[in-house]
C-alpha cells in the first residue's frame, strides 16, 4: 500500500511540475513577444503554429489519432478560442484597456476552472482546490497590478478569460483519447490555418516576407518552447491533475514574467509584486 502511494504522489509531483514549467515558459515568453509588436500579427502567428504543427507531428507521429464525431468540433473549439480568438481579443483589448487590465482577466483563470472543471467532471468544485484558486488569482493581481479599462476593455477582457479557459476545458472532452500529443497537434493545426487565412485575406501574402530576423527568432522561440513543447506539457498536467488543480499553475505566468523579465532588462518587481508572487507560492501549496 505504501509503494503505491508513494507512486501516486510521485506521478502527482511530476504532473504538477510539468504544468508548472509550461506555465513559466509562457510567462518568460512575455518579453520575446514584445518583440513582434510591429510585426503583422495573423502572418507571424500563421508561421509560429504551422512550424509548431510539423514539430508535433513529426516528434508525436505514433501518438496521434485521427478525430472522428464530435472530437472534431471539440479541437476546432481548443483551436479557435484558445489560439485564435486569445490573441486576437488581447491585441484589441489593450488598445482600450491597460495590460494590467487584460492580466487581471488571465488572472481569473483558476477560479474558472476551479468552478467549471468540477462541473465538467459531474461534482462540486472542492473546497480547498476553489479557495487556493481564490488565492493564486489575488496574488496574481498584485504581480500585475490593477490597471484601468473603458467598457470596450472590459468586454474584450472578458473575452480573453473566456478564451484562455477554453483553451483548458475544450480539451476535457478528448484528453482520454488523444493524449496531450494528439490534443495539441491538431489544435496547434487548425489554429495554423485560422491564422493563414486572416493573414491572406487581412495583410495580404506579402506579409510572410516581411519577417526581420529578429522577428523570425522571436516565432520560432514561440513555435518551438511556448507552443510545441509547453502545449504538451501542458494538458498532459490536465489529464493528471484534472483541470480544476491545473488550473492552479496559470498562477507562475505573472510571477514567471516578472521575474525572467529581469533577465531581459525589465525593472526589478515592485514590493508589492513579491509579496504578489509569495501569495500565488502559498495558494499553490494549499491547492495541490
Amino acid at each position: 500500500m505504501a509503494a503505491i502511494v508513494d507512486r501516486v504522489t510521485a506521478k502527482h509531483l511530476v504532473s504538477a511540475a510539468s504544468g508548472a514549467a509550461a506555465m513559466a515558459i509562457v510567462g518568460g515568453s512575455v518579453a520575446v513577444s514584445r518583440g513582434l509588436v510591429h510585426a503583422p500579427l495573423f502572418a507571424a502567428q500563421g508561421i509560429r503554429y504551422t512550424i509548431a504543427a510539423a514539430i508535433l507531428g513529426v516528434v508525436g507521429r505514433r501518438r496521434v489519432r485521427r478525430p472522428r464525431g464530435r472530437e472534431w468540433g471539440w479541437l476546432a473549439a481548443v483551436a479557435l478560442t484558445g489560439l485564435v480568438l486569445f490573441n486576437v481579443a488581447v491585441v484589441r483589448g489593450v488598445q482600450h484597456a491597460s495590460p494590467a487590465a487584460i492580466g487581471v482577466a488571465v488572472a481569473l483563470v483558476p477560479i474558472a476552472l476551479a468552478i467549471v472543471g468540477a462541473m465538467l467532471e459531474g461534482r462540486r468544485p472542492r473546497r480547498r482546490v476553489l479557495s487556493a484558486a481564490i488565492v493564486v488569482t489575488v496574488g496574481s493581481c498584485l504581480v500585475e497590478g490593477f490597471g484601468h479599462a473603458s467598457a470596450v476593455g472590459v468586454l474584450w477582457a472578458v473575452v480573453v478569460l473566456c478564451c484562455e479557459a477554453g483553451f483548458t476545458l475544450l480539451a476535457v472532452p478528448v484528453l482520454p483519447r488523444h493524449g496531450a500529443w494528439g490534443v495539441s497537434l491538431h489544435a496547434t493545426w487548425m489554429g495554423a490555418l485560422g491564422y493563414v487565412v486572416l493573414a491572406v485575406s487581412a495583410e495580404g501574402v506579402g506579409a510572410f516576407r516581411s519577417l526581420t530576423m529578429s522577428q523570425w527568432g522571436a516565432v520560432l522561440f514561440l513555435a518551438v518552447m511556448v507552443t510545441a513543447v509547453a502545449f504538451v506539457l501542458w494538458y498532459g498536467a490536465v489529464s493528471s491533475l484534472g483541470p480544476d488543480q491545473a488550473g492552479l499553475l496559470t498562477g507562475v505566468v505573472p510571477a514567471s514574467a516578472a521575474l525572467l523579465g529581469v533577465a531581459t532588462g525589465a525593472a526589478w518587481p515592485a514590493a508589492l509584486a513579491w509579496v504578489g508572487i509569495a501569495v500565488v507560492g502559498g495558494g499553490l501549496t494549499v491547492g495541490l
